[in-house]
């Protein structure tokens, strides 16, 4: 497989901005599927690029999943580290309007393995 291009930080920014008022709640209205979509993979492979491994996987349904952080490689069935959540939340963590512990502790995101809590120390990523 090709390698991935890096997510250029402005590219980044466009995107975030496009959803900003929905995912800080200073809008109800959803953004489009497309923004949303850019939104949530652009961040992704950020995180992706910040912490390259394939210990933990980030899943964020139904626009992506991502592996991250140095360690044991996993190659077959569920990975033991998974992190997972909405695309809101997702955005909410990036951009650091809610904090992954926080999160966590609430349900809106799940954990699971050891390994997973390391996403909480790379969070946020961008800011609004």
């Amino acid at each position: 497989m090709a390698p991935r291009r890096p997510v250029d930080p402005a590219e980044l920014r466009t995107a975030l901005e496009r959803v900003g008022p929905w995912v800080t709640g200073e809008s109800d209205e959803k953004p489009s599927r497309p923004d949303l979509a850019a939104a949530v993979r652009l961040s992704a492979r950020t995180l992706e690029q910040l912490a390259p491994g394939s210990s933990v996987e980030v899943r964020v349904p139904p626009f992506v999943a991502v592996q991250c952080i140095e360690g044991p490689r996993h190659t077959r069935g569920t990975p033991p580290n998974v992190v997972e959540t909405d695309p809101r939340t997702w955005l909410r963590l990036v951009v650091g309007s809610v904090e992954f512990g926080a999160a966590v502790t609430s349900g809106a995101v799940e954990a699971s393995g050891r390994r997973a809590a390391e996403i909480g120390r790379l969070l946020p990523i961008a800011r609004l």
